[in-house]
């Protein structure tokens, strides 16, 4: 589905007086409000295939309607968020639920709704079905060597499908892991797992990344093989220059001090990308955002602040990616949250005042530090970020033109009220 371009001007036209006064009196305000709206601009958020459809817990799942069939459906989904904001420009797929049997044919489907592929995902937490060994007690820490070539030759299958669709990257998400004391030699299953991990780096294209990403719990409760930040920045580093750290900021205990961490593996050259949402208690996968939204924005500061010091471009140089969960939302008016909340902390976070903040930490005066901090993250930017939308082509407000236009009325209209996303 695709909204005419007219039904955006016209919406855009009725908001544009009040929009004008906001953003006037942000630029009043802000010395250098071009150079942020071109990197607003040129800022893009992967949208996982996932996520196109209605989430769930392991006690059930409730669709909306409306869901997308295919994978030909999901990249339009991602083509009219895409739309509606700009910064949805990429959709990240899950193999094999989003297996592109017709490669060609896919990444036409894409060309025409403006869509790149970010990074491929495998999947080795699942048993699929006709598949000749089980995952229940690990993939790639496997005691069965069988095993572990089986999910050795996925991943790279993946890959094989990465490059058929024009990816360039791979992030591997492992929950193996064990549940009971005693059930697993901890040595043997970070070996065990290295040594496939070795195998499916070797079969990386030059240009390609592999992200490792981590997860403190779930589904095994007792240890994870690649529990914590730690851990994956070892596994990378061992694999080699390709491979990075991939951080899902719903993937910590609590209170971990996830703005430490990226600052660190910055620093280190190991910070591949993030996987974003929101939690309360655990892998919540909620709206990004909705829940702590302080902690987005520090995030992104200690992320401009090292991009910077490393000269990185924001927009490219890391993956930038969704991962949620939407369980009792329609899922596009859930990501159009998603991606608003990252793009004002991303626009709050170049408001900061660096050379007054490395002043005050020089000078151990924290009030000061704690006043340039709070100061960017007080200053509202939505005009700034609705700004950058208007620069290139999208809504004003993506999710009330979404909601004028009943899209999802007219997705349950084209699709059906009792499809069901596939994958999930």
């Amino acid at each position: 589905m695709r909204i005419a371009q007219h039904k955006i001007d016209d919406h855009n036209q009725a908001l544009m007086a009040a929009h004008q006064r906001a953003f006037q009196y942000l630029s009043g305000e802000i010395d250098h409000v071009q150079d942020i709206i071109q990197q607003l601009v040129a800022f893009q958020v992967g949208i996982p295939s996932w996520a196109l459809g209605t989430g769930g817990t392991r006690f059930g799942r409730f669709p909306g309607g409306g869901e997308p069939r295919s994978l030909e459906e999901k990249i339009e989904d991602v083509g009219l968020l895409h739309q509606l904001n700009q910064s949805s420009g990429a959709i990240s797929l899950h193999i094999p639920w989003d297996t592109a049997n017709n490669p060609a044919h896919i990444k036409a489907v894409a060309a025409q709704n403006g869509i790149r592929f970010d990074a491929v995902n495998s999947n080795t937490f699942q048993d699929q079905p006709g598949q000749t060994h089980s995952y229940k007690f690990g993939s790639l820490q496997h005691v069965d060597k069988a095993v572990r070539q089986q999910a050795i030759d996925h991943n790279i299958e993946v890959i094989r499908q990465g490059i058929a669709v024009g990816s360039d990257a791979l992030t591997v998400w492992l929950s193996d892991g064990s549940c009971f004391p005693g059930q697993l030699n901890f040595r043997q299953a970070f070996q065990r797992t290295l040594e496939g991990l070795r195998e499916i780096y070797a079969a990386l294209p030059d240009n390609w990344k592999m992200f490792v990403e981590y997860k403190a719990a779930e589904p095994n409760f007792y240890s994870t093989t690649v529990g914590d930040w730690g851990q994956s920045y070892l596994f990378s580093s061992k694999l080699g220059p390709k491979a990075y750290t991939l951080v899902d900021l719903g993937h910590h205990l609590p209170n971990a001090n996830i703005e430490q961490i990226v600052a660190l593996l910055l620093m280190e050259g190991k910070l591949g990308g993030f996987h974003f949402n929101d939690s309360k208690y655990g892998d919540d996968d909620l709206t990004v955002g909705s829940i702590k939204p302080y902690q987005l924005f520090l995030i992104f500061n200690e992320l401009v602040e090292g991009m910077d010091a490393r000269d990185m471009n924001h927009a490219t140089d890391l993956g930038w990616m969704i991962d949620a969960s939407h369980n009792v939302k329609d899922p596009l008016e859930d990501l159009l949250q998603s991606v608003e909340a990252i793009m004002i902390s991303y626009a709050q976070a170049l408001l900061v005042n660096r050379k007054k903040l490395l002043a005050a930490q020089e000078q151990n005066d924290v009030v000061t530090a704690q006043e340039v901090l709070q100061q960017a993250f007080r200053t509202d930017v939505r005009a700034l970020v609705a700004a950058a939308r208007l620069q290139a082509g999208g809504a004003l407000n993506p999710l009330a033109l979404y909601r004028a236009e009943k899209v999802r009325e007219e997705l349950i209209r084209e699709r059906g009220a009792k499809t069901m996303a596939t994958g999930l």
